[in-house]
């Protein structure tokens, strides 16, 4: 599986002050697999270390966590040299081991020559202040893949080429327009984790057979969600996390059908119906990586982060192919795009993960009054207005009232409808399938 975030290990690789590399991201998100290529396309060497499969590993760490020694006695462990200067070291599930976590400080000091990353599936929830090295590593989050990314799996380059040349069209032909928005909703059921991507490749000759297979992968992934949930939710009480990750879909349809603009608390879990009370299990599966929480800010001034309340926001599910899983939506239904007010709620959901995947880091949705935008968000230092509309209708009248208040420097619309642009407005016209490149276009 090639994977686009190679780039940003690269990078990383490159830095004149680079710090160990932490790397967070769900459970099967490719995380391991895209370390270990790292390794081998851009080292002598690499050495992988697994706390979780080798518990005995803890015993290196707990003499002392000088940097020096941990390697001399990883060497001895592995049967193997390790060379400081050029190879590359890998600690995966660092949670389960604490004291590996804060050796990052001391590696930072001590050995900055020395390529290393720690990695974990539920990483963001066992970051304790007392183990965190703050300010001693450079971080990054693995996200499901992209829909550009399930296009090179399924060896699309035509479309991928159209894609990545597109700011130099201007024009979608009709012919590939059709193509895409077809893969799409092939994306929209397989989603982005890589098992998932890899099952619907190996058998998309038979589509019926790919999409039933790729949904018994997504069903045992749901149960391995809840489990964790289960076993790593500590204090936090799992029932009230399961609740609220089974209501996103239900939420975000409401939304959709603007009875409510926001998340709401009463009826998720019996008996509580404000955000206080809620706020640990919803901090604990942002955390675990399970939902994006996108605020809802009241006022379209930068920063937008100034005009949000914790309590207002919308919560979306990491991976669009869940999504389907854990609604039971069948494939056919998704696929024949009859399927309601879910139609909005699966495009908003995977414009979401698009932006994250293009390179913001913060999402924002706009609500005055009665109008509401999907999608504000800083581009390059301007507040720009991204209205997200399902199907071919792109009447935008929340877009109107947003233009008249706070001219923006330009709007965008995500729709069915092939690109176009019109000047009196300012507006951009794209496709939802463009999603991930507005950021490169503007």
């Amino acid at each position: 599986m090639k994977r686009l975030y190679m780039a940003k290990l690269k990078a990383w690789k490159s830095k004149s002050k680079r710090k160990p590399l932490l790397l967070k991201g769900v459970r099967q998100v490719g995380k391991t697999y895209l370390l270990k290529k790292f390794g081998k396309e851009c080292f002598p060497k690499f050495h992988y270390l697994n706390f979780e499969k080798m518990p005995n590993l803890k015993e290196i760490f707990e003499k002392d966590l000088d940097p020096k020694r941990i390697i001399d006695e990883l060497s001895f462990f592995l049967n193997e040299s390790i060379n400081i200067q050029k190879d590359f070291v890998i600690f995966d599930e660092i949670q389960e081991c604490p004291k590996a976590l804060t050796s990052l400080k001391y590696f930072n000091e001590d050995l900055p020559e020395l390529c290393l990353c720690g990695a974990g599936s539920l990483l963001g929830i066992h970051l304790s202040p007392l183990s965190f090295p703050v300010g001693k590593v450079d971080f990054l989050t693995l996200r499901p893949m992209n829909f550009e990314e399930f296009l090179i799996a399924c060896e699309d380059y035509k479309a991928i080429e159209f894609i990545n040349d597109f700011k130099e069209k201007k024009e979608i032909p009709s012919i590939v327009h059709k193509h895409l928005w077809k893969m799409l909703k092939y994306y929209f059921v397989v989603g982005g984790l890589p098992e998932a991507v890899e099952t619907f490749c190996k058998y998309k000759d038979d589509l019926y057979l790919a999409f039933n297979r790729v949904r018994e992968k997504q069903d045992a992934l749901v149960i391995a969600y809840f489990a964790d949930i289960a076993k790593h939710s500590g204090k936090v009480n799992a029932m009230h996390i399961e609740r609220i990750f089974n209501s996103v879909p239900m939420q975000l349809e409401k939304s959709h059908e603007k009875s409510s603009s926001r998340f709401r608390f009463k009826g998720v879990v019996p008996g509580i119906s404000h955000y206080q009370r809620l706020a640990d299990a919803i901090d604990w599966l942002e955390a675990a990586g399970l939902v994006l929480k996108i605020s809802i800010v009241n006022q379209a001034t930068l920063p937008l982060k100034a005009y949000g309340k914790d309590s207002l926001f919308k919560l979306f599910l990491f991976d669009i192919g869940i999504l389907g899983a854990l609604v039971g939506l069948s494939p056919s239904v998704i696929l024949d795009y009859d399927y309601g007010s879910y139609k909005g709620y699966f495009a908003e959901n995977f414009v979401a993960q698009e932006l994250l995947s293009s390179g913001l880091n913060d999402l924002y949705c706009w609500s005055e009054k009665q109008s509401q935008i999907e999608f504000i968000q800083d581009i390059k230092g301007h507040a720009i207005p991204i209205e997200v509309k399902s199907g071919a209708i792109t009447r935008a009248k929340s877009l109107d009232v947003f233009t008249k208040k706070y001219h923006p420097s330009y709007q965008i619309i995500l729709s069915a409808k092939p690109y176009r642009y019109f000047d009196k407005k300012n507006i951009y016209q794209y496709p939802l399938f463009l999603a991930g490149k507005i950021t490169d276009l503007h």
